[in-house]
């Protein structure tokens, strides 16, 4: 009896030549590094160097952030990637109303300046390669960020690395938007124009189906709606005067890596290939470079258990590999205990630790694209590629990404989807190892890594000194200019960049856009 994948296709018990019937392997798979990069973005993909390992961290203060991200180079990692807190994310200070009670426990609290020339105190900003998991505020995070490489003498050209600055996904799955989104889709304009200018080896974008699957997409619908946001994003782009091939080649994408591992590897093949197409044909893209999906992978946080959280290190591991085999650029491995809390130091040194096995004790790099012709992984990958394709001609119906959006679309196709896993999982049709099967009597006692409430206590206390201490005329003056820039059609980022550097915070300076082009409010209409 066949199976079905987590897209709720069939996988039959056995593939043969019958398979790829009428398939070419000129059309569909093509050389590494070449058009349609179905096999991989570069010719010699791992053999060359491993994928990137960057760990995903952040919490509590500056400081305590600033230690982990020391350990972590020091035990191998080869670039950082920043966990923000909620307020932070929402672009509120750590002293305002809302920000109560959630200072510093996802993330670290960056109110200002002085807390990110904390953040990367003693980090060479010229040698290392940072991603910062921002979105709607992703502008001020990546401003601060060049701010704090000036102090150290590093130029904007040295900088390398990646802001999320994926705010459509936001509507769809994860909720932390503060702005409507056409003046978002504003704000992304300029920050791929400031970017050009000023950081051009910056990584603009990382147009995110991660939270999608978080949430409760599909395979299908993880590519298909992050693929759109991609589609959005480039023509609002284009729309704003930009030439494809001056942009496109910093687009970057995030997916998520599950336990299954055959699925996995398809959809990112089937990406790949849909957005390579698109480029080419839909804009016009000339440059190789703009036809390449680049990706970040982080494995499933969604699918780690509380319930016997050491299980958690064979899914990651399985996850990783999933990844791996699907040709990722970058990959973080979550830490066994983050069902449960923040992880401790062990755990995450023995999630980069997986990633370093892999890299250097298994033979997964010897050999570009291990998988190319194998029956099922190709057929699967025509079929996520078709399910992913009708997904995506059903926003285009509807308007694009963000007229599918706001009538919400897609949220409701991902919570039909995550409904029914619920449904299977409570019924034990899908297996969850420790949770529906296979449990334990008693679960053995873990001491979790936890975050001091006073945090926040010591954050306000941080912001008014900064606020006793800085020039207040200066700040208004900053703030002032950059409420017109937003009125009207000039890039925003200049004025923000000399508020940042007037010290105002990161709560007023999106406190003076909301005064402009007001906040958003969801809609469940469709």
């Amino acid at each position: 009896m066949a199976r079905e994948s987590e897209s709720g296709l069939p996988i039959e018990p056995v593939y043969g030549p019958e398979a790829l019937e009428d398939w070419d392997p000129a059309v569909k798979l093509g050389e590494p590094g070449k058009y349609p990069f179905t096999r991989g973005v570069y010719p010699t993909m791992y053999t060359g160097r491993p994928w990137t390992m960057r760990q995903y961290a952040g919490f509590g203060t500056a400081v305590e952030s600033n230690a982990r991200y020391k350990q972590l180079i020091a035990n191998g990692t080869m670039g950082l990637s920043v966990a923000f807190d909620l307020p932070t994310q929402m672009g509120h200070d750590s002293d305002a109303p809302l920000a109560h009670g959630e200072v510093g426990k996802v993330g670290v609290a960056i109110d200002s300046l002085d807390d990110m020339r904390v953040l990367f105190d003693g980090i060479p900003l010229d040698k290392v390669s940072t991603s910062m998991t921002i979105n709607a505020p992703a502008s001020l995070l990546l401003l601060l960020y060049q701010l704090v490489a000036e102090e150290q003498g590093v130029s904007a050209h040295q900088l390398t690395g990646t802001i999320q600055n994926d705010v459509l996904k936001e509507y769809i799955a994860r909720g932390t938007y503060i702005f409507p989104p056409k003046p978002s889709l504003r704000l992304i304009a300029d920050i791929f124009k400031y970017c050009r200018a000023e950081i051009p080896k910056w990584n603009t974008i990382s147009i995110s189906g991660y939270h999608m699957a978080e949430a409760g997409a599909s395979p299908a619908q993880e590519i298909a709606f992050t693929l759109a946001n991609g589609i959005e994003y480039v023509r609002t782009a284009v729309a704003a005067g930009m030439d494809v091939d001056d942009f496109a080649p910093r687009l970057s994408f995030f997916f998520v890596a599950r336990t299954t591992i055959l699925e996995e590897v398809a959809k990112f093949r089937a990406a790949r290939r849909i957005w390579a197409r698109v480029m080419r044909e839909e804009f016009g893209a000339k440059n190789p470079k703009s036809m390449m999906l680049r990706f970040h992978t982080q494995t499933a946080g969604v699918q780690l258990t509380a319930q016997q959280p050491e299980v958690n290190l064979v899914r990651v591991t399985v996850q990783a590999l999933a990844a791996v085999l699907g040709g990722t650029q970058s990959l973080h491995t979550n830490s066994f205990d983050e069902a449960i809390a923040l992880p401790t130091d062990k755990s995450a040194r023995l999630a980069l630790r997986t990633q370093q096995v892999l890299a250097y004790e298994t033979d997964v790099t010897a050999t570009v694209d291990p998988f190319a012709g194998s029956y099922v992984i190709e057929k699967m990958t025509d079929e996520v590629e078709a399910a992913a394709v009708e997904l995506m001609d059903k926003v285009e119906e509807l308007g694009g990404a963000v007229a599918a959006i706001e009538r919400g679309f897609q949220k409701s196709e991902i919570e039909r989807n995550a409904y029914r896993i619920a449904q299977e999982t409570d019924a034990g049709e899908r297996v969850v190892v420790g949770v529906n099967r296979f449990q334990l009597d008693e679960e053995e006692p873990y001491e979790p890594l936890r975050v001091d409430p006073a945090i926040e206590v010591q954050q306000a206390e941080r912001l008014a000194k900064l606020r006793a201490e800085r020039d207040q005329q200066a700040v208004d003056a900053a703030l002032s200019a950059l409420r017109k820039a937003a009125e009207g059609t000039d890039n925003v980022l200049y004025p923000m960049r000399d508020a940042l550097r007037a010290r105002a915070t990161v709560g007023e300076v999106c406190n003076a856009l909301r005064e402009v082009w007001g906040t958003y409010v969801p809609s469940d209409a469709f």
